[in-house]
């Protein structure tokens, strides 16, 4: 059994190794290539490009730069593709890209499944018609999303995320501070500014200047950054900038770690926001962005919200502070006032735990079955 796999970023390429891991049990001699990251390739995918060349943030120019960059791989994977016709193709996340692959690799003749629905509920409806087009099964996280699709005629199978599978419902903060050096009596605020080189432009610096604030404000604050891959050296220096080092520790990845170990956690918007959900951490959610990139997204958006946590509870559990909003002073008063109302935090987990047990699904097991029906149709 062979599989052409592209996943974009870490949080695909973590997605894409938990769906390996579940399709080589069903077939354990199954190879699978084409872009993936560290996870997929520990499970023994063959990457013919790394995962983060697909890493584009916003609009406008920033786009551009990389357009005929990610248009050749794109036409390079379709040609060895339909080569060497892989059983099928399977696009995870990453829609801007992969959609358009699946359509090509479709009309060939190569059966297509796409891993997480495309939010078109929150953003970009037009998408719809383009996966109709595309794809012959969506694997949807959420459980609204596959009656959502089969109003569109797209059929879907709700698979729950893998995520919450993978973390545990009560996470063991005592345990994850030893592993990262922290005493059992420290407060800890987890800053995780993305896992991309423009998140971190766009956010590191307004990150570290609250924490810089924070820090005056509690002096015995600790500060843990998880740098993921390649960008430690851009955290560095954007700590510098803010002259904050006393008590700040920035670890090479670990995020779950440092999420399980934190008492709350200054965040992208993003996937990493379900995950904080999901370890039951108190958040203030923050992103900024090119101003021409922020009108266009803005235009876009079908809900108040941003963060995917907010996004599932259909509330704003938890503040989100955006673009000219996400100011250093601002972002320091949302932590603090997480700080200083731990009964608002004990409720906020209760939501949370809630949340966890509805996305909570043998994700390899349904997402296999499914992957295994449409070889069979």
């Amino acid at each position: 059994m062979k599989f052409g796999m592209v996943a974009g970023e870490t949080s695909g390429d973590l997605l894409a190794a938990l769906l390996l891991d579940g399709l080589r049990k069903r077939w354990p001699s199954l190879s699978a290539a084409g872009i993936g990251g560290p996870q997929m390739v520990a499970q023994g995918f063959e990457a013919w490009w790394p995962h983060d060349r697909l890493a584009v943030h916003g609009y406008g120019w920033e786009v551009l730069r990389r357009y005929r960059e990610l248009v050749c791989i794109r036409q390079q994977l379709k040609a060895r593709m339909l080569l060497q016709r892989p059983d099928m193709f399977i696009g995870v996340d990453a829609p801007d890209f992969n959609l358009d692959l699946e359509a090509a690799l479709k009309s060939g003749g190569i059966k297509t499944v796409h891993f997480v629905s495309p939010s078109v509920w929150a953003w970009r409806p037009e998408r719809i018609e383009k996966i109709r087009r595309s794809v012959d099964h969506v694997l949807c996280i959420f459980p609204f999303e596959p009656d959502l699709l089969a109003q569109h005629g797209i059929a879907a199978t709700y698979v729950g995320h893998p995520l919450a599978a993978v973390i545990p419902m009560e996470p063991d903060r005592r345990a994850a501070r030893r592993a990262l050096g922290l005493d059992t009596q420290d407060q800890v605020v987890a800053i995780l500014p993305g896992s991309r080189e423009s998140e971190i432009r766009h956010l590191a610096g307004r990150f570290f200047q609250a924490a810089a604030q924070l820090q005056r404000l509690r002096p015995a604050l600790q500060f843990v950054v998880p740098a993921a891959p390649g960008l430690r050296t851009e955290i560095e220096r954007a700590t510098r900038a803010c002259a904050l080092s006393r008590n700040l520790h920035i670890v090479d990845g670990q995020s779950h770690t440092v999420l399980a170990a934190c008492d709350v956690t200054l965040i992208a918007s993003g996937t990493a926001t379900l995950e904080a959900a999901l370890f039951k951490r108190p958040m203030v959610i923050s992103y900024h962005m090119a101003w021409w990139s922020w009108q266009i997204m803005r235009g876009k958006r079908l809900q108040p919200w941003v963060g995917l946590p907010n996004i599932l509870c259909q509330d704003f559990v938890v503040p989100e502070l955006l673009q000219e909003a996400a100011t250093p002073p601002a972002l320091a008063q949302a932590v603090l006032s997480w700080i200083e109302n731990p009964e608002k935090i004990v409720q906020l987990q209760q939501r949370f735990a809630r949340l966890h047990q509805e996305l909570q699904r043998d994700t390899r097991e349904l997402a296999t079955h499914a992957i295994e029906q449409v070889l069979q149709s």
